[in-house]
């Protein structure tokens, strides 16, 4: 049963604000890169851009900006921003005792579950380096300081007594949305934000079991929380 006030420390709430805005300067950052056209021209051009046209030919920002909200990264820092705002500005929300207190604190767990699997996935697998300047920048805040950032804050400021096996099960929802509308897009358009939900290069079942994987890993990981969530500080206010 969750309590009917927040389990955290009182100098938590300035980290919390300091998460959102750090994932909101990122956010806000990474999306002007691309909706200004910033990256035209500096892709492949024998390869489909997201919008399965040639990578010199997407060249409209609302075009640019649906291609940007493809990214699992992108779904994730937006997560952390968002859930982190509410949090330091709302946060009875989050001890509700009804559907809108468990969807918020789904949406806390998945700020720290997306956001570490996206810097996980991304450095071990996806980063090639060479970036430099403004995207260097970008993809170091959303791949490295977010995601770090927001396990640290987690870590030391919670809130505690929000997470429970429901609430784990509740927090697979989003990523699986993110996946679904990921796989039916790709197969409308012929491109995928990354190469491993590529159905049509890898087969829909190597997709599909990579993907399992991913949610395996997710939920090790959110019990993993759990169990970190029953034994660190800070306990009850009384």
């Amino acid at each position: 049963m969750v309590s009917n006030e927040l389990r955290a420390p009182s100098w938590g709430r300035p980290l919390l604000a300091a998460n959102a805005v750090v994932a909101w300067c990122a956010v806000v950052f990474s999306a002007y890169l691309s909706v200004s056209g910033y990256y035209l021209g500096k892709e492949d051009p024998s390869k489909l851009s997201l919008l399965g046209n040639l990578a010199s030919g997407h060249d409209q920002w609302y075009e640019r900006l649906f291609d940007y909200l493809t990214y699992f990264t992108i779904w994730s820092n937006i997560t952390v921003a968002v859930v982190l705002t509410v949090l330091w500005l709302r946060p009875h929300l989050f001890v509700r005792a009804d559907g809108i207190g468990l969807v918020w604190r789904a949406l806390r767990l998945d700020s720290v579950l997306m956001i570490v699997i996206t810097g996980i996935v991304y450095n071990l697998i996806l980063a090639t380096g060479g970036k430099s300047g403004a995207d260097l920048v970008s993809d170091t805040a959303l791949h490295v300081v977010v995601p770090i950032l927001t396990l640290v804050v987690w870590l030391l400021a919670g809130p505690r007594g929000l997470l429970s096996p429901g609430v784990i099960a509740a927090s697979l929802v989003l990523p699986i949305v993110w996946a679904v509308v990921a796989l039916v897009r790709g197969a409308v358009v012929g491109a995928y934000p990354y190469p491993f939900l590529d159905v049509a290069k890898n087969g829909l079942a190597s997709v599909l079991a990579f993907v399992g994987v991913i949610l395996v890993v997710a939920v090790v990981l959110a019990f993993v929380l759990l169990a970190l969530d029953r034994v660190l500080p800070p306990r009850d206010r009384r």
